[in-house]
């Protein structure tokens, strides 16, 4: 069975950084695309930043300058670099990724962001 688990949240203070991982496990040929996604209480969960196999990058707005996506292809590995935290980037942060052509998520990992 394939599995995504993220890693890394926590609270940091504002102005604070953090990075999250996410590891793609079991048996599988290939990941494709992959991306972190967000959802704060409340709200629809939003797209942070995407990352496609060959390496193509896009952010959302709100996040850019301050978060940086990465991914380790032969290790099926997938980081979140995020700098200059902020309150309203308090959520519930979600690993996203095309596995053999099947969509799959991550359970979360919460990130707080508070003095």
């Amino acid at each position: 069975q394939v599995q995504l688990v993220e890693s890394g949240g926590g609270l940091v203070q504002p102005g604070g950084s953090l990075r999250l991982s996410c590891a793609a496990s079991g048996s599988f040929f290939a990941v494709y695309r992959m991306a972190w996604y967000r959802q704060a209480p409340g709200k629809q969960r939003e797209l942070v930043a995407t990352i496609l196999r060959e390496g193509r990058i896009n952010y959302a707005d709100s996040v850019k300058g301050r978060f940086t996506i990465w991914r380790d292809t032969p290790n099926n590995m997938l980081y979140l670099q995020m700098s200059s935290l902020q309150p309203a980037d308090t959520a519930v942060y979600y690993c996203d990724a095309d596995v053999d052509r099947d969509d799959l998520w991550g359970q979360g990992t919460q990130v707080t962001v508070s003095s």
